[in-house]
């Protein structure tokens, strides 16, 4: 019987700010294993294509679900793809501009985001991203967006707090506000979610939802947590989602996505 199991990046397999740079040695091994067992691994990130390390996309992984769900891959294919009317970004874009918040096009493959948008370069030096072939400069006619995340630039957190909910009350959107890297919010669609991409994996492969298991930390994995047969909460996660999972794991810095695998999924 085929499992599907799929990760949370950022809190999840990596803490790049305390220093866990990469997938560690332990979790490797355990991901391994459910694949030797026969299993299906995916990544689940609100990231976009354009985020992601060298080391995830070849380290072997079954798939990815981008952009909170926006956007799915199998086998280096799209499966499916749900881009924002354009209408909406600009619309959000000129009022983020209008209230001095800066903000990143995710698109695929393009990532776009003007040159003077100096806390958003701040913010990929921060996280390890390679911006080397981001768009710094185009014309809002002529491309295509999956998800929008918003950067503040130079703003209190109380008026910026004032203008994420203006942003998310926009009418077809959907998003989170994320109190860590320098206070993005992320905005797509609200046709879609993490959990829709888990869906649409399971679907392409003909897995049972009962036969899939997660692993996330924060409010964008509620619903992957809430959809997937059997769903795990990381140590440090956030409370909302623990108390929707089957099982609390020990944190990121414990190797908790290992000791959830060994325990619940490869023992089972």
């Amino acid at each position: 019987m085929t499992k599907a199991v799929f990760f949370d990046i950022d809190g999840t397999i990596l803490a790049r700010e305390q220093g866990i740079l990469h997938i560690t040695t332990r979790v490797q091994a355990a991901m391994r294993n459910l694949q030797k067992a026969g299993h299906k691994i995916f990544i689940a990130t609100g990231r976009p294509a354009g985020f992601m390390y060298d080391d995830f996309l070849n380290f072997g992984f079954d798939g990815f679900v981008f952009n909170n769900g926006a956007l799915v891959l199998v086998g280096g294919e799209i499966i499916f793809r749900c881009d924002m009317d354009m209408a909406r970004v600009r619309e959000i874009c000129e009022y983020a501009e209008s209230e001095r918040v800066e903000y990143i096009l995710e698109s695929y493959p393009e990532v776009y985001c003007p040159a003077r948008f100096a806390a958003c370069y701040e913010f990929f030096k921060k996280i390890g991203v390679d911006y080397s072939k981001f768009i710094s400069e185009f014309d809002f006619d002529k491309i295509s967006v999956s998800k929008i995340e918003c950067v503040t630039a130079r703003t209190d957190s109380e008026a910026l707090d004032a203008v994420y909910k203006k942003i998310l009350s926009t009418p077809d959107v959907t998003g989170w506000a994320d109190p860590f890297h320098f206070k993005t919010t992320e905005v797509y669609s609200d046709k879609i979610s993490k959990a829709s991409g888990v869906l649409r994996v399971l679907e392409h492969f003909g897995i049972a939802v009962e036969n899939s298991y997660a692993f996330g930390d924060g409010f964008n994995d509620i619903e992957m947590i809430q959809t997937v047969g059997t769903g795990f909460a990381m140590g440090t996660g956030r409370d909302e989602l623990k108390r929707v999972a089957k099982y609390v794991v020990p944190s990121v810095f414990e190797d908790g996505v290992a000791v959830g695998i060994e325990r619940y999924i490869l023992e089972v």
